[in-house]
């Protein structure tokens, strides 16, 4: 964590860690779509179309921690004040918003020929859309807030606020009825996914983990680059 406070110090491991983790990324995405989409059983009620879960899943996962990641640097920001954690929220939240919008895409295309429709204002979808729109805030906030003090304090309390939607997403299904079915993975429990389909599912969301990774030390190290010139612009 303190080398994410300290620009220095995240410099020198993001020039170290962002080749490895894209030569990684590649071997095991090309692992992930091999497993995916070749190897894998297919579904006995969905056939080939259950394929989509090995990108929708993950993604919906990565856009839920990455929010609630989000919302914890701004309680614990709003606490301490650290300013960098500040700049980690705003590297986290372009990432968070491209998972919601590929899990909503990638849900549409799967509801399809399972529902029989693209769309449906179900609970688990609309609470999706409705945290796309708190990850848009966040981000247009920072763009359109020149003040940076006004804007950190505003995009900290839509954080916090959003924070509340969390529970809801993962829990709709259970709370209300929906077109989704229940989770098919439980931390505790019994999972009712077969290990052949689980297997390159936990393959897929490590690879995407190891691309967000990616993304945000690239992300990260342009907003410390940003600042810098806007100080030395004050000189």
């Amino acid at each position: 964590m303190m080398f994410l406070i300290n620009p220095n110090k995240f410099n020198k491991a993001a020039d170290f860690l962002i080749k490895p983790i894209l030569v990684l990324s590649i071997i095991l995405f090309s692992l992930g779509l091999l497993f995916s989409f070749y190897l894998s059983p297919e579904d006995y009620q969905q056939g080939s179309t259950v394929r989509i879960m090995y990108v929708h899943v993950p993604a919906a996962w990565i856009s839920l921690a990455s929010f609630t990641a989000i919302a914890s640097l701004s309680i614990i920001n709003f606490i301490f004040k650290i300013k960098n954690l500040t700049l980690v929220a705003k590297s986290i939240a372009p990432i968070g918003l491209l998972f919601t919008c590929i899990a909503i895409v990638t849900g549409s295309i799967w509801g399809q020929p399972t529902w029989g429709t693209f769309w449906a204002w179900d609970a688990r979808i609309t609470s999706m859309v409705i945290l796309a729109i708190f990850y848009l805030l966040f981000i247009l906030t920072h763009k359109y807030l020149l003040e940076e003090s006004k804007a950190n304090n505003v995009s900290s309390l839509i954080a916090i606020v959003g924070l509340i939607n969390i529970p809801i997403v993962k829990y709709s299904v259970e709370w209300w009825a929906t077109l989704h079915q229940p989770a098919s993975i439980k931390i505790s429990g019994t999972s009712s996914i077969h290990s052949s389909m689980l297997m390159p599912l936990l393959l897929m969301f490590f690879v995407l983990i190891l691309y967000c990774a990616l993304i945000f030390l690239m992300k990260y190290k342009t907003e410390i680059i940003r600042i810098k010139k806007k100080n030395l612009k004050r000189i």
